[in-house]
């Protein structure tokens, strides 16, 4: 069986992706290795835990002497790595954990590459997931392309283009075969309640404040998360070696838009009149260093692999509300922090 590596695969991305894979391609053997830190929860990987072609792996991609062990005791073909520290203001607080874990770690992943198959890489793939936060920000107009220069504003964005950087010399110098993608922003159904969607629906279910930053105008693109995994499929089995592909919802909305349109469905879920959730935004300072806007431009990989989002953002975003409306136990493990002991009963 072909041996697969999928780092972060408990993750809120990495799980969708282990799970399709796990699921499409039963000729492959999924390990998944993840450390389980606070974003990090095994009961989003529930449902093919017993597939008899998946094995999960607990470790951190920073210790170098385990990654190499690993890759030492299964001569992984391919890696799709998606752990990082991915959350901004966390960036802000505790810039090092992101250089550890985002660069470092990412090196870690690439030296034991190049090294179990000594340049001999037929067959062979690494493919690092990316951001389009490495490019800065936009103005009013025009789109991020694979070409636009980086130009990153926060620690976290800082350390994700650093690692982008490796992914490429190595590339380059030692002619390791890569494929590269910067997606836009994610949501759907597993995601931890950080972000702005899953915190959003988390607030309004318990007629908490929603925080807005600043004016609310700030623009993002948005990417339903399956089909996030889809194109990740494509790029990993399609793509070409030492290219990168921008992967984007085609879905622009200022915050505050999202926000609204957000309260309104919830509204409509939960019964309540309308303009009731509404009530609960609240504008707060904004964070340093916050990038007006982003938006990706994804006709590379349209015209190259097929790839087009399945959903619009509206279609999308009902779906995800359904999903946390209809699994609240997740919701409260994860906010109670209850989703740790998952790996204890499970495998200790």
């Amino acid at each position: 069986m072909k041996k697969i590596l999928i780092t972060g695969g408990a993750g809120f991305i990495g799980s969708h992706v282990v799970r399709l894979f796990v699921t499409k391609y039963p000729e492959y053997h999924i390990y998944n290795l993840d450390m389980l830190t606070y974003a990090g929860n095994l009961e989003n990987n529930a449902d093919i835990q017993d597939a008899p072609n998946y094995t999960f792996i607990k470790g951190d991609i920073v210790d170098a002497v385990f990654i190499d062990a690993l890759f030492i005791e299964h001569q992984f073909e391919g890696v799709i790595h998606l752990a990082a520290e991915s959350h901004v203001d966390r960036s802000i607080t505790d810039p090092m954990a992101f250089v550890k874990t985002n660069v470092l770690g990412t090196v870690n992943l690439l030296n034991a590459f190049k090294t179990i198959w000594n340049n001999n890489f037929e067959g062979k793939r690494f493919y690092h997931i990316s951001t389009d936060e490495v490019y800065g920000s936009l103005g009013a107009e025009g789109l991020f392309t694979e070409t636009t220069a980086y130009d990153p504003n926060s620690p976290y964005s800082a350390s994700k283009a650093s690692s982008d950087h490796f992914v490429r010399a190595y590339g380059e110098t030692y002619q390791l075969p890569y494929v590269l993608t910067n997606c836009s922003n994610n949501y759907g159904p597993n995601h931890f309640p950080e972000k702005l969607v899953p915190l959003f629906i988390n607030n309004i279910i318990n007629n908490q404040p929603l925080p807005v930053y600043g004016d609310g105008n700030y623009t993002r693109d948005w990417l339903f998360v399956i089909d996030h995994a889809l194109a990740i499929d494509l790029v990993f089995h399609n793509g070409k070696n030492h290219q990168t592909y921008n992967i984007g919802g085609f879905n622009e909305w200022k915050n505050i838009d999202l926000v609204r349109l957000l309260c309104t469905i919830m509204d409509g879920k939960l019964g309540r009149t309308p303009g009731t959730s509404e009530q609960l935004i609240t504008y707060v300072k904004d964070r340093p260093g916050h990038d007006l806007r982003y938006a990706i431009d994804a006709s590379k990989i349209n015209k190259e692999l097929g790839w087009t989002p399945s959903v619009t953002f509206e279609q999308g975003l009902e779906k995800t509300v359904d999903w946390y409306l209809n699994n609240t136990q997740w919701l409260h493990h994860v906010t109670s922090g209850e989703y740790a002991s998952y790996y204890k009963n499970q495998y200790e």
